[in-house]
């Protein structure tokens, strides 16, 4: 039984791994000309939270710097209600390029963060692995150097959203917002 029950958590852990392998990462990542304001554009998630929140949910401001370790420091700036709310995250870097960690210190989840393609100058597609005690969720963020993207980008987003397994109902093209910060979460 003790067996048995081991050999099907090293199948699930052997499932999450491969999901994980499978999502690819932008090749030859310049870390570097990633950094700067971005505008989240679109939001895809089958999380629980992505689910109760969606309808409220506002492109949002990102602002990428590189720390003097070479981490990423990752500033949203969103509007909540009347007012608008900033949150910062330390996204660590990992052996590949392209590749991050980040450990949630408000709900303790782990997030696998894949920057899955990006020209720089115009879009960066950036995929999430979410693993918690309650479960494991996937979010896929597009994010523009501008307010707008060609419908061409839109597509694209959607189309790799839809291959992460994420259903149409859990894609979201974000609205825009005034100049508060604009945002989405």
């Amino acid at each position: 039984m003790q067996a048995t029950l081991l050999g099907i958590l090293g199948l699930a852990l052997l499932g999450t791994l491969h999901a994980q392998d499978s999502i690819p990462v932008q090749a030859d990542f310049q870390q570097d000309k990633l950094t700067g304001r971005w505008y989240s554009i679109g939001l895809a998630s089958n999380s629980d939270w992505f689910k109760e929140k969606r309808h409220l949910m506002k492109m949002c401001t990102t602002v990428i710097s590189t720390t003097a370790e070479g981490n990423l420091e990752v500033t949203s700036t969103y509007p909540k209600g009347d007012q608008c709310v900033t949150r910062n995250s330390l996204y660590t870097k990992t052996e590949q390029p392209g590749r991050f960690s980040y450990t949630s210190p408000r709900w303790g989840s782990k997030h696998n963060i894949h920057v899955v393609e990006t020209n720089y100058e115009e879009y960066a597609l950036v995929a999430t692995q979410i693993s918690k005690s309650s479960g494991s969720s996937t979010m896929v963020l597009l994010y523009s150097r501008t307010k707008e993207l060609s419908p061409e980008r839109l597509e694209m987003f959607t189309q790799f959203s839809r291959e992460q397994g994420l259903t149409d109902d859990e894609i979201l093209i974000l609205p825009q917002t005034g100049e508060a910060g604009s945002t989405g979460r």
